[in-house]
């Protein structure tokens, strides 16, 4: 027993790693994963029966399904398939669901393929079918059986811990102001001193100045203060 690689055709994959996988009848879903710089926004369907690749759909760059190390399954929603999406990691930590509801339609538009069996030849091959899907964002109040926990409930509760933490801020932001307030009080005091300071410095160098030209007004007088005491 060994493996193989048959010829494949369909669309062009981008190389990725990181991403995840499940099968739904003969189709093989590909969702995210990426090259540990940017992830995929493709979501892929492999047709076993065909060997043939599909791009069903592309996403934002940023976005929850263009991520690594997500996680993704088929389950029954309502009586119908569904992937489930989940998780991964794009830049930050996600944890947001999501729903995909396989629609069949027809495509009569060819597929240019290469062979990864013979990479220097290509040629055109024409899909008789292929699937399209459209991702629907969960809503719990239409889906069940997706998670025991109500996101709604949980969204509420995130959002009175941020209400709180802002009315935290918003109480150190007003003692912040209220410091820096005292601050310049403090700043104002030391300015008025070093206006004082410097008058009296002004005054006691202007006295130095008299002083300094009445010595030398004595000295260059006519006579000197010795010949003055001793005559």
């Amino acid at each position: 027993m060994e493996w193989s690689q048959p010829q494949i055709q369909g669309d062009l994959v981008i190389p990725r790693a990181g991403h995840a996988g499940t099968t739904i009848d003969e189709n093989w879903y590909i969702v995210g994963g990426g090259d540990n710089k940017s992830g995929t926004p493709e979501t892929l369907l492999f047709n076993m029966s065909k060997l043939g690749w599909s791009v069903l759909t592309s996403v934002k760059e940023r976005d929850p399904l263009a991520s690594e190390g997500l996680t993704v399954c088929s389950a029954f929603v309502n009586g119908e398939k569904h992937l489930v999406a989940f998780g991964g990691y794009n830049g930050r930590y996600n944890n947001e669901i999501f729903v995909m509801k396989p629609k069949p339609t027809d495509s009569t538009h060819p597929k240019i393929f290469q062979s990864p069996a013979a990479a220097s030849v290509t040629a055109a091959y024409a899909l008789a079918k292929s699937e399209k899907l459209e991702f629907i964002e969960t809503d719990d109040s239409n889906i069940e059986g997706v998670g025991e926990n109500n996101p709604v409930q949980d969204f509420s509760i995130e959002i009175n811990s941020i209400r709180e933490e802002s009315k935290v801020l918003e109480s150190s932001v007003a003692e912040v102001k209220a410091e820096n307030s005292r601050v310049w009080e403090k700043i104002d005091d030391i300015n008025g001193t070093y206006a004082e300071l410097s008058k009296v410095l002004s005054i006691s160098q202007m006295t130095c100045v008299a002083h300094c030209r009445k010595i030398k007004m004595l000295k260059t007088g006519g006579f000197s203060l010795s010949s003055h005491f001793f005559h």
